[in-house]
């Protein structure tokens, strides 16, 4: 059974990042974060890792999971560069709308398809760069324009209407429903549903169960691991299980080989995947969970405000409580600063990690 509406107070969570100014904390971001195993085990947590939560985009290379097993890519013979545009929320540079642009050709999806409105790009530079060319919002600007054109192919392929393909009931959902559940190791009947940004069905559970698909997702994703792990205790020789693994070796090869076509420029997603060890992404919401593939583990965070400015200072600090990633710590530190800049560029003040993991024996 789906769990009652969560409380104010208990999406609240913990204190997790503060924000000085001058010798001051001007802000505290708080919220939860888990640590789980591929086989289920939570090992280490921040507030509360029952909390339910959407999975918003982070769903996005599971709900790629149905197309690559449908022969979408395959069948229209599309590259990795596309795999990883059906895993993205992608920022509308040029180089995301020609690949998208390349879906469109090779599957006989149309944009007029897509079910949300046009829009601008997300990135700043390409967004000021279509306008001062005098260009119009599209379709295909909206972030989630890949994970739809896979979509949509998969019914073409299925021989699905094309009209509904976002209502609940329609095969399509009822597959992907499926899909994230046998992930999760729950019942569909026990997976939250509402409305997603994009118009698509989104899904909530149990927060540390969105680490445990991600778990999962990394281990089967990984060189060494393909189709060794098992689903709720099924054969790990199994054909179903072994077709899932890998389908999931195949998308977290994509999104490791294209980083930035996965989110975009200066995203801590795509910093993360260029690290090769990491399958990451981001949701709205204050989302974000990542996989290290060779640990066989995920992180989960959910951040109360909604907010993404945290993210990189709590991923750090779970690292080095952990102690893990050495190397991805100074990746992303190197990339994404913890200083506070004002507009003149004066240094004003810091985002620093107020997180203490509570590890279970």
């Amino acid at each position: 059974m789906i769990q009652t509406a969560t409380t104010a107070a208990s999406v609240l969570g913990v204190p997790l990042v503060q924000t000085t100014r001058g010798e001051w904390v001007e802000n505290v971001h708080s919220g939860h974060a888990a640590v789980v195993t591929w086989d289920g085990e939570l090992i280490a947590q921040v507030g509360d890792a029952s909390i339910w939560t959407f999975m918003r985009s982070t769903a996005k290379p599971i709900q790629a999971l149905p197309a690559v097993l449908g022969g979408v890519v395959d069948t229209y013979g599309l590259k990795d560069e596309a795999i990883a545009l059906m895993c993205a929320s992608h920022q509308g540079t040029p180089a995301h709308i020609a690949v998208l642009e390349q879906m469109l050709e090779q599957t006989g999806v149309r944009e007029e398809q897509l079910v949300f409105g046009p829009m601008l790009p997300a990135n700043q530079e390409a967004r000021d760069e279509l306008l001062r060319q005098g260009g119009a919002p599209r379709k295909l600007f909206h972030v989630c324009a890949g994970k739809h054109i896979g979509m949509l192919a998969l019914c073409k392929l299925r021989g699905w209407p094309l009209e509904t393909y976002t209502q609940p009931e329609h095969p399509l959902q009822q597959e992907l429903l499926l899909t994230v559940a046998m992930m999760a190791e729950l019942a569909p009947a026990e997976i939250g549903s509402a409305i997603d940004g994009c118009g698509l069905p989104v899904f909530a559970m149990p927060m540390w169960r969105l680490a445990l698909v991600y778990a999962r997702f990394a281990a089967w994703g990984s060189e060494a691991e393909a189709g060794s792990a098992s689903v709720e205790g099924g054969d790990p020789a199994a054909p179903e299980v072994a077709a899932i693994a890998a389908a999931a070796k195949r998308i977290a090869a994509a999104m490791i080989s294209h980083p930035t076509l996965v989110e975009g420029p200066d995203r801590l997603a795509s910093i993360m995947l260029g690290d090769g060890n990491v399958v990451a992404k981001s949701g709205a919401q204050g989302v974000f969970v990542f996989g290290l593939r060779k640990e066989r583990l995920a992180v989960v965070i959910k951040l109360a405000d909604g907010g993404e400015s945290p993210w990189p200072e709590v991923v750090c600090a779970i690292l080095e409580q952990l102690k893990l990633g050495e190397a991805l710590i100074t990746r992303i530190r190197s990339q994404i600063s913890p200083e506070i800049r004002n507009d003149a560029g004066q240094l004003v003040g810091h985002r620093e990690s107020c997180l203490t993991l509570k590890l279970n024996a």
